[in-house]
């Protein structure tokens, strides 16, 4: 594969110890600190099942997918740190999906993705670089600014902040990505790198321009209650398998849309809560709880994984 291999150790080693707790802190330092989770802050949690396909068993030997069905606690989100960002607003951009797999043997296995096929930036460095320019910059890119600076060389972060324009009509109608790749093994030992992605039964489904006008603040977790009263939502999860050309360590890269795609299952989500400022204050998703047959490809996966556990401690204090 096309991973940077010396990238990998670094950010495997002293990125891992140096960055998970700055990272916190710049995401305060745009967002202020509110006690809540650093970003991601505003949700709705939901309950449900996952029910692996036969294809997920052939793929990988992960004890996850060779259950009959698995209980989930899902958690639907909006971008930020702000806990009362409305729902309308644009800047609530990319949404969130985290999904934690509760299984038989009292082990997690954890999965957060967002609504944006790919990542502003390559590196958890240049993440931190990104957050700071925001931060000095008051959220803008005005001429001369940090920020404006660093779009002119991560045009990809300019992609990522600036074109994410759309309101979803429901987070049940809305696409999901992983960002970072992850090693499959199977069963006779051979490997393969995936990203995931969650799709929606009910289609993609957007609010039309001004919309959103007619909508209230809380208009997301409204409507997928409603939903749910009615009927299950549920979202097909697939395997995206990279081909030797692919870069595996880099979430700023997409890999195209002509990869194979294998389905894993269904993820059916029939229940709302509980959703006490309590509850969602002892609820932590962690990338890294991966079971045997599945493991890290991208190394930010190392500092995302120790950089949410933080966050969880200044929420509870």
């Amino acid at each position: 594969m096309a991973a940077n291999r010396n990238h990998m150790a670094v950010a495997g080693g002293e990125l891992a110890e140096r960055l998970p707790a700055q990272l916190i802190q710049d995401f305060h330092a745009v967002f202020g600190e509110h006690h809540a989770r650093a970003v991601h802050s505003k949700g709705l949690i939901l309950q449900g099942t996952y029910t692996p396909g036969p294809e997920a068993r052939q793929l990988c030997r992960a004890q996850l997918f060779m259950e009959s069905s698995v209980p989930a606690v899902i958690r639907f989100s909006d971008f930020t740190g702000l806990p009362n960002i409305p729902d309308t607003e644009v800047n609530a951009n990319p949404r969130g999906f985290a999904i934690k797999f509760l299984m038989p043997d009292g082990s997690d296995t954890d999965i957060v993705s967002h609504s944006f096929n790919g990542f502003p930036v390559s590196t958890s460095s240049d993440f931190h670089a990104l957050l700071q320019a925001i931060a000095h910059s008051g959220g803008e890119p005005t001429p001369g600014s940090e920020l404006e600076k660093f779009f002119e060389s991560h045009p990809v972060a300019k992609t990522f902040l600036t074109t994410q324009t759309r309101l979803p009509q429901s987070w049940a109608t809305t696409s999901f990505y992983s960002v970072n790749a992850v090693q499959f093994t199977d069963a006779q030992g051979r490997n393969r790198f995936v990203r995931y992605q969650f799709i929606p039964e009910a289609g993609e489904h957007s609010l039309a321009p001004g919309e959103e006008a007619t909508k209230s603040a809380d208009y997301l977790s409204e409507e997928l209650a409603a939903r749910i009263a009615a009927n299950p939502v549920r979202f097909t999860w697939y395997a995206q398998i990279a081909q030797d050309s692919d870069v595996i360590d880099d979430p700023a890269t997409p890999w195209p849309d002509d990869r194979q795609r294998v389905p894993l299952g269904h993820i059916v989500i029939d229940q709302v809560g509980p959703n006490s400022p309590e509850a969602d204050r002892s609820l932590v998703f962690l990338p890294g709880s991966l079971p045997p047959g599945i493991e890290f490809a991208d190394p930010m996966l190392t500092v995302r994984n120790a950089s949410y556990p933080r966050s969880f401690q200044e929420r509870n204090r």
